[in-house]
């Protein structure tokens, strides 16, 4: 079809963590407008207030933070304003919580909306209860809603969400930038996430505790940072693991993709936090498929999807440590033409199903369709 305009709304300016917003801002067809400042968008594509007078920013911020509300006039007409004057043709926001808040000014403005879900904003159980009713008001208007696994078409559909409206479409990788690495001899194993409760990162050095009572030259690198990071780092030393493991802290893609490749088994412990979080599609495991190194993680959320079972890793039960420490003993003992099998068949897999290619055709297609729809 015709070029159109695009506005992508996100909740953060920018986040080290949310590589795929960035690919969706960068690869999406149309001409692209991004607004941004939490549930609903505070600036513009400029950086300015998209509440243009002293008068009503002041009104919003006593709005937003004396009474904390959330349906808010003055922003609302602000972004219709913006929609209007910028004469956008479609609305695609990152995360249902951004989404429904924006309903009613798209509503107003008569543009279509495009809500894509990610992972917390469909299984955090206090989110959710929050945001429920401005979702289901959400679902009944929206073109088209995006969930990024099958797990969470079904939960999307749980909470109302009209089924012939969702589309899944997982997160991408680049599969040229991500190619297949040489697998390496040493025993390193790696993990790259936030260390938030639904990653695990202390049961997955539970599980390394146990690997290396039996295989002492085996190496974990830990990549990344969150408010689990202090904990970490002291089960590491309560366990006597620093000399075994290493936390890299939070470092840039070409540095990840050189860790990836002087390593043989990508591991991660995902899991169903206490509060219901859960994963979408975890790009760092797709990254790791990618690079064709063997996957060992859980049967959680997409990683289902992601991960062919005992092809190219090997899933466990959330929270089944001497299940993740035997796999990963596995993989250390394996032959290296089968991590060579396994790895081709997860890149493989990854090329097939979710090269980023591939994700940004689908989710032009809902685009452009929710417009046709208008």
């Amino acid at each position: 079809m015709e070029s159109y305009n695009l506005c992508i709304i996100k909740p953060n300016k920018s986040s080290f963590s949310e590589t795929f917003v960035n690919e969706h801002i960068s690869r999406l067809n149309g001409n692209k407008k991004v607004l941004y400042g939490g549930a609903f968008p505070v600036y513009d594509d400029k950086d300015d207030y998209l509440i243009k007078s002293k008068i009503g920013l002041l009104s919003y911020l006593i709005q937003k933070r004396v009474f904390n509300k959330k349906n808010i006039p003055v922003r609302t007409n602000a972004l219709v304003a913006y929609l209007k004057t910028n004469k956008i043709d479609v609305v695609f926001t990152e995360y249902g919580t951004v989404g429904s808040m924006v309903t009613y000014a798209c509503k107003i403005a008569n543009v279509p909306l495009v809500i894509h879900f990610h992972g917390a904003d469909a299984f955090h159980q206090k989110t959710v209860n929050d945001y429920l009713p401005y979702y289901k008001k959400a679902f009944d208007y929206a073109s088209a809603i995006i969930a990024v696994s099958l797990d969470m078409v079904e939960q999307l559909v749980k909470l109302g969400a009209p089924r012939h409206k969702i589309s899944f479409v997982s997160c991408g990788v680049d599969v040229v930038k991500f190619a297949s690495v040489n697998l390496t001899h040493q025993n390193n194993f790696i993990s790259v996430g936030r260390f938030v409760e639904k990653k695990s990162p202390l049961t997955v050095i539970k599980a390394f505790n146990l690997v290396v009572n039996k295989l002492p030259d085996c190496k974990l690198r830990m990549v990344g940072n969150g408010p689990l990071f202090k904990q970490t780092q002291a089960l590491i030393k309560a366990l006597n693991l620093e000399d075994k493991i290493t936390l890299t802290g939070i470092v840039n893609q070409q540095e990840i993709k050189k860790l990836l490749e002087n390593s043989k088994c990508f591991v991660q412990h995902s899991v169903t936090a206490k509060d219901g979080d859960k994963e979408g599609t975890p790009v760092s495991v797709l990254e790791a498929a990618a690079s064709a190194l063997p996957i060992v993680s859980t049967k959680h959320g997409g990683i289902n999807d992601a991960v062919i079972n005992n092809v190219s890793g090997f899933l466990v039960n959330e929270y089944a440590i001497d299940e993740m420490a035997n796999k990963m003993i596995k993989i250390a003992l394996a032959s290296q033409q089968t991590l060579i099998d396994m790895g081709k068949a997860g890149r493989k897999h990854i090329i097939e199903n979710y090269s980023i290619d591939k994700q940004i055709q689908k989710l032009d297609a809902v685009i452009a369709q929710s417009i046709l729809k208008k």
